[in-house]
């Protein structure tokens, strides 16, 4: 019997319009390898993802935003048309959350992952995720939840300055608002000012103590929870580079063994019963030593293909033989094993690594996506560039794709933290 059931095809579902997301290339490229179909539905014009050559369709993605009735309305046609169940696989938390919701509905077009509907929605969001971590007992950065303009303020000032602010719901976030769903704030003035645009970003403001960042102290585990509840798959890593630096996605990641958080990870993935496909974003405290989840992410993590092992197996590929009850080879860990980011961390896609290293474009037995990956990161580059200098001289910005935003903590702030007298003044405005 072969290793993959290739009758049943994979949905690999996305929303959000970043053409950047190398994450859902990883899931294409990963099954698409294994001989099963990939229907692509996400909006990839002039995207790098597009021109896969394991891409066995494209579909047209519900708007970003939209109600998990309207995601299950699109996801049924699709259905209709492939006329066969398929593995569906969410590659962002908005879908994670409209696919957990619609999960009665979207059966048995679809196979999926056997877990409470709001379990995505409760782990997705950062404010029900300190609820979480809090009940387990599980170590995470203070967090507060002010009720009005001068509780958020006087929130800024007992957490201590620089504070990270966050949307509790970052996938809400409108595109084009000029809000991030995390920012790094160092005054209690602009707490208060953040937190008149909740209206705007469409949930909740929260305010966390600022864990500092260093060598060694970002970690994330990914991996796949199976029918059983057991973990398979996957592992922990090291983020040995960000964008922004200190902060934003993994730039470069390198598979290290860390039993301390990998037993976390398991143990909140076991606690909470979930099932499927996750990663979860720690930061080591340089204080205690403890290591504080961070993020709780109910989908494939963008340097999911890092945790490849001997046999093959990733998460990805964990998910559709779990779901098409097929047993999972047996592999060996791989540490040392290294991700890069060609155009975050292009000197690093240059270098040899000892353990091995797969990059997130670049790849021989698929090279378009890499081609054309240079030609939409050049003019991404050079309308953000355009931006600054018009901004520089007050003139109208040019349109085009806007800036990816952040969704971790914040880094390190560029000044000194402000005096006690300041915050006290600046809260009282």
């Amino acid at each position: 019997m072969p290793l993959f059931d290739t009758r049943v095809p994979a949905v690999v579902l996305r929303t959000d319009r970043n053409p950047f997301h190398h994450g859902t290339l990883g899931a294409v490229r990963s099954l698409g390898r294994a001989g099963v179909d990939v229907h692509l539905v996400a909006d990839c014009a002039g995207g790098p993802v597009g021109s896969s050559r394991f891409v066995t369709a494209r579909h047209t993605p519900p708007p970003p935003g939209a109600p998990a009735a309207e995601v299950a309305a699109v996801l049924r046609r699709i259905a209709a048309r492939i006329a066969r169940p398929a593995v569906l696989i969410p590659m962002d938390d908005a879908c994670a959350v409209a696919v957990g919701r619609a999960r009665a509905e979207l059966a048995p077009a679809f196979l999926l992952p056997d877990l409470p509907g709001d379990l995505p929605a409760r782990v997705a969001d950062k404010a029900e995720l300190a609820g979480l971590c809090a009940a387990l007992g599980v170590p995470h950065p203070e967090t507060l939840v002010p009720e009005d303009p001068g509780e958020a303020a006087r929130a800024a000032w007992r957490l201590g300055l620089p504070v990270v602010a966050k949307w509790s719901r970052p996938w809400l976030v409108p595109a084009g608002s000029g809000l991030r769903s995390t920012v790094l704030l160092r005054s209690a003035r602009e707490a208060r000012e953040l937190f008149l645009r909740a209206g705007e970003a469409g949930s909740r403001l929260l305010l966390q103590a600022y864990l500092e960042p260093g060598a060694g102290r970002d970690w994330f585990v990914h991996g796949y929870a199976d029918r059983t509840g057991a973990v398979r798959a996957g592992g922990p890593g090291r983020k040995t580079r960000a964008r922004p630096r200190g902060a934003g996605l993994t730039a470069v990641g390198r598979w290290e063994p860390n039993p301390s958080v990998a037993a976390v990870a398991g143990r909140v993935v076991g606690e909470l019963g979930y099932r499927g496909v996750f990663d979860l974003d720690f930061r080591r405290c340089g204080t205690t030593g403890a290591y504080h989840l961070l993020d709780f992410n109910p989908r494939p993590g963008a340097q999911f293909r890092l945790f490849e092992d001997s046999a093959g197996l990733d998460v990805v590929r964990a998910l559709h033989l779990d779901l098409t009850h097929r047993p999972l080879p047996e592999g060996e860990p791989r540490p040392g094993r290294t991700f890069v980011v060609e155009n975050y961390a292009p000197l690093s896609a240059l270098r040899r690594a000892a353990g091995g290293r797969e990059l997130a474009w670049h790849a021989r037995d698929d090279r378009a996506p890499g081609r054309a990956l240079w030609t939409r990161w050049s003019r991404h580059a050079a309308v953000r560039l355009l931006r600054r200098r018009v901004s520089g001289t007050g003139g109208t910005p040019p349109t085009g794709p806007a800036p990816a935003r952040v969704v971790r903590q914040a880094g390190a702030p560029g000044s000194g933290r402000p005096g006690r007298a300041d915050e006290e003044r600046a809260a009282r405005r």
